[in-house]
């Protein structure tokens, strides 16, 4: 069995504790992840939105001709927004969507960039609180799993959110053995 892979795409003002968290979980599952860089320019470096500096694997721009088992987003302002205008970035979506495999977001990625490129107009999602008006299927919950579709709330859901992606790639049992040793 090949080992499943992860694509996190990141941009300047993602959300430190949801990037890190997706990242680190991802990894503890044994997914191999590659983080890329969202940016306009061929910097891998961003500065995350609580000031943190993360140094990207490589730019979205190389990852056109990759296919990955999960791309998941990170939140964040204006992170997600620099995600919603990375045309790269929508097109791995789109087709990530249209093949069945998994695509996921936390906090304002399902509503930034999902309902503003109709990725989400039919399945249920959730995210931040303040961004729930722009969701076409709404549902009130911390981490809402709907067709290959997975989003949540906010950092104090990115626990949640993470594990929920190691279930949907590797099963509940996956996902019991990396929550483990977290204390969770």
């Amino acid at each position: 069995m090949h080992a499943k892979t992860a694509l996190v795409p990141i941009a300047e003002g993602s959300e430190d504790i949801e990037t890190v968290c997706i990242i680190d979980v991802l990894r503890r599952a044994g997914v191999e992840v590659t983080v890329a860089s969202a940016m306009g320019t061929e910097s891998l470096e961003i500065t995350a939105a609580r000031k943190t500096r993360i140094v990207a694997d490589t730019h979205i721009n190389q990852c056109l001709d990759q296919t990955y088992d999960l791309i998941a987003l990170p939140g964040g302002l204006p992170g997600a927004e620099h995600l919603r205008d990375c045309a790269a970035l929508i097109e791995l979506l789109s087709l990530q969507k249209s093949s069945g495999r998994w695509f996921a977001a936390i906090c304002a990625s399902p509503a930034v960039v999902f309902a503003s490129h109709r990725l989400e107009s039919d399945v249920a999602t959730t995210a931040h609180p303040g961004f729930t008006n722009k969701l076409t299927r709404f549902r009130d919950a911390r981490v809402v799993v709907d067709k290959n579709c997975i989003t949540s709330q906010g950092p104090g859901t990115a626990l949640e959110f993470s594990l929920a992606l190691v279930e949907a790639l590797l099963g509940p049992e996956k996902r019991t053995e990396v929550a483990a040793p977290m204390v969770l």
